[in-house]
């Protein structure tokens, strides 16, 4: 399942990698009303691949266009990745072998692209013995269990995927951690993007203390010190801290206190139910 927007340039690699998995599957692709060739791309690759390719467009935030695309599925285990990424040919194999010891599965994440932002390590977020930081553009939920927690907090700016995998871990499940599951992520091309990356997630860390209370003391400090080596981690740090803060001042009464607002709704499991605010794309 994919969410992007603006992503026309890297969707051929991402349908590519796709399509060469182990079936069954579908691949469904939400669109928030890209302005470039997204609509196109994708478009063609539905018609060449019918009843495989499914396109979607609904505006919204990742989690409010991940959780339409749940909604729109037919599986019972959704696998997530981002418009950016590339996966491994064994990728969705290795997340089906995951889930059946676990109702949520996470791969391995390999960032691509300039070094010196590719080497820069995820800054790790302890829960019940399991790190909720693995991202949505390689984690894997059997349908179940996401439908069980009202799917993405929509909420959320950035950070919907931790708070998903947090609820999880807090209703019993374990994140099992599969590294053959391999996706290749392709890393923000400039610095000022990469910055802008690193402010937004750093004001969702702080809405994820809003929803959760204090977190600070379930994060491994010594790793995180130690893996600041450059100038670049630093000032990816200090941009975390400014969005972080920015969150403090500015969210007012728009702290997220109290659970999500119910959002997935319809049965576990047979077809998803159309949606007024969704159109399916050819």
């Amino acid at each position: 399942m994919i969410t992007v927007r603006n992503e026309a340039p890297h969707l051929p690699d991402l349908f590519d990698s796709l399509l060469r998995q182990e079936p069954p599957f579908e691949i469904v692709l939400v669109d928030a009303l890209s302005r470039d060739g997204t609509r196109a791309v994708a478009g063609r690759y539905a018609r060449n691949h019918p009843g495989v390719v499914r396109f979607f467009e609904h505006s919204g935030s990742r989690g409010i266009g991940r959780n339409e695309g749940v909604r729109q599925s037919k599986a019972g285990l959704i696998a997530f990745i981002d418009g950016d990424c590339i996966a491994d040919s064994d990728w969705l194999a290795q997340l089906r072998n995951g889930l059946t010891e676990s109702p949520v599965a996470a791969g391995r994440t390999i960032v691509v692209g300039r070094p010196a932002y590719a080497n820069l390590e995820r800054v790790e977020l302890y829960q019940g013995g399991s790190d909720v930081t693995f991202p949505s553009c390689n984690l894997a939920y059997r349908r179940a269990l996401f439908l069980q927690l009202g799917g993405f907090d929509p909420r959320f700016i950035t950070a919907e995927d931790i708070d998903l995998n947090l609820r999880a871990v807090h209703a019993g499940a374990q994140i099992r951690y599969v590294p053959d599951a391999m996706v290749y992520h392709r890393v923000r091309s400039t610095l000022v993007r990469f910055l802008y990356q690193a402010f937004w997630n750093g004001y969702g860390r702080k809405q994820l203390t809003e929803k959760h209370g204090l977190l600070w003391g379930k994060y491994r400090y010594r790793r995180l010190l130690q893996g600041q080596r450059s100038v670049l981690a630093w000032a990816r740090l200090v941009a975390a801290l400014t969005g972080y803060f920015t969150r403090v001042v500015t969210g007012g009464g728009r702290r997220l206190t109290g659970p999500a607002p119910a959002t997935m709704s319809f049965s576990a499991g047979g077809t998803a139910p159309g949606d007024s605010a969704s159109r399916e794309s050819s």
